[in-house]
């Protein structure tokens, strides 16, 4: 398997790993983790400027949303002319919600961390998701990002390793306790927009979602580490939701929830909006998340998801490599989806999940004759070790997921393994090659190799923007 990227190595992750299982409050970045050398951010865009031009204090005190405002305002208006870049140096600045712009680097220098405040009041109100219709967390309202940024064109978050801290353990707190009317926001989102790269940065600690791209399309997330307890709440580390032509590549992801999660709006909603999800490269993503999986696909996927495409995954005590979520109600569709090459360490629920009763509607609203359509889900070259069952696959009564190939794929036990280790039911497919082997329900065919692309996607192609 490939190196995940030059400027990280296996130790460091291990040192970060550890901070996350062990914390149950947050993470934290250790000094010992190896940085790469400061550089200063220049040559990106025409235009540069640095945060303390206009007022910020990095004392982690003073709070500095006047400042990324006000730095954002005026940069905005190089649009026309080559583009601006907002510096953040060494320090930490604390700060509220605040609105990015078109043809904008935000650069976070070595040691750099932006903290997001702990007062409500600094994460205003923002209009529900149409393709939502409701708060994720309650029927109310919902907060705006930390980093947020609507209708944009050309926007580049990145640095040299550089710190975006959530400090989310409050607002898991008040999540738990039942004390929220809205929902908590999320890390980054940027919303309608198209050619968005997110690189060469850590992300901790999000209140929610860390990443949400929604309605955008040309998105590059490269070269990130997102870091949240693993008991935290609903931290699902990258979510591309109702968007086109997205590229995942070299991420280290420790969560709550799952590593990455395929959406395209919920229920009624998510029809009505009908956008779907379509073109998504993932490669080289090591995940770690005992109570969720790798990479799932749903459960908001009403709009439709199609032509995933992921390759050398690596999940450590992760509770599934691959699940689709869906229910009646969702409709939409999965299908076109594609792995290859991964490899599940230390210990393992299931290898692969579907589910087809996952439930949680939006409201009384949903059609319970909106039947979610699967199909056409391949998975290959796979070693599974410590695992407690092969699978447990579950589509809907008279409406199968279908199209289900399985091929070479191994998987060693763990010593309190499942008597059933392949648990399907409405579901149609085949396998080959699979030890154990399969249920009746995916019967053995010899000498099949399920298919992978050998096409590129137009995004695969597309160079990464760095200073």
């Amino acid at each position: 398997m490939e190196p995940c990227s030059k400027s990280r190595n296996f130790h460091a992750i291990v040192v970060i790993v550890g901070l996350c299982l062990i914390n149950v409050g947050e993470c934290t970045i250790s000094s010992v983790v190896n940085q790469a050398p400061a550089q200063h951010a220049k040559g990106c865009r025409k235009h540069r400027a640095v945060l303390t031009d206009f007022g910020g204090v990095g004392d982690g005190k003073t709070l500095n949303t006047k400042a990324f405002k006000k730095a954002i305002h005026q940069l905005s208006q190089k649009v026309s002319d080559g583009g601006a870049m907002l510096v953040v140096p060494s320090g930490k600045w604390l700060t509220g919600s605040f609105n990015l712009t078109s043809h904008f680097t935000l650069f976070l220098e070595k040691d750099a961390v932006i903290i997001g405040s702990k007062d409500e009041s600094d994460w205003p109100l923002i209009p529900l998701l149409p393709s939502y219709g409701r708060g994720r967390d309650a029927p109310g309202g919902r907060r705006s990002s930390l980093i947020f940024g609507t209708n944009l064109t050309d926007v580049v978050i990145s640095g040299n390793n550089g710190t975006i801290d959530g400090q989310g353990a409050e607002w898991w707190a008040r999540f738990r306790s039942g004390k929220l009317n809205v929902t908590r926001p999320y890390l980054i989102e940027i919303m309608y927009s198209d050619q968005i790269q997110i690189s060469n940065i850590t992300l901790l600690n999000s209140p929610s979602w860390v990443v949400h791209p929604i309605y955008s399309r040309n998105i590059i997330i490269k070269g990130i580490t997102i870091l949240a307890p693993t008991n935290s709440a609903n931290t699902d580390g990258i979510d591309p939701d109702s968007c086109t032509n997205t590229r995942i590549e070299d991420v280290y992801i420790v969560s709550g929830d799952d590593c990455i999660a395929i959406k395209s709006g919920w229920d009624q909603y998510g029809i009505k909006f009908g956008m779907p999800t379509k073109h998504v490269v993932i490669k080289r993503l090591t995940c770690i998340s005992p109570d969720s999986p790798a990479i799932a696909i749903g459960s908001e996927m009403s709009g439709g998801v199609e032509d995933v495409r992921a390759e050398d995954i690596v999940a450590i005590n992760t509770q599934a490599g691959i699940r689709i979520k869906s229910s009646p109600g969702r409709g939409g569709y999965v299908k076109d989806v594609f792995a290859r090459r991964m490899n599940f360490k230390s210990s393992m629920q299931y290898v692969f999940r579907t589910t087809g009763s996952y439930g949680q509607h939006a409201d009384a609203g949903f059609d319970p004759k909106a039947f979610p359509v699967v199909e056409n889900i391949n998975f290959k070259d796979i070693v599974a070790e410590n695992a407690t069952m092969a699978a447990r696959l579950e589509g809907i009564p008279d409406r199968p997921y279908k199209g289900i190939c399985i091929s070479n794929m191994t998987i060693s036990l763990s010593e309190n393994h499942k008597d059933l280790l392949w648990n399907c039911t409405d579901v149609k497919g085949i396998t080959s090659n699979v030890k154990p082997k399969a249920c009746a329900l995916l019967p053995e065919k010899s000498g099949t190799v399920c298919p992978f692309p050998v096409d590129k996607l137009p995004i695969e192609d597309v160079p990464l923007k760095t200073c």
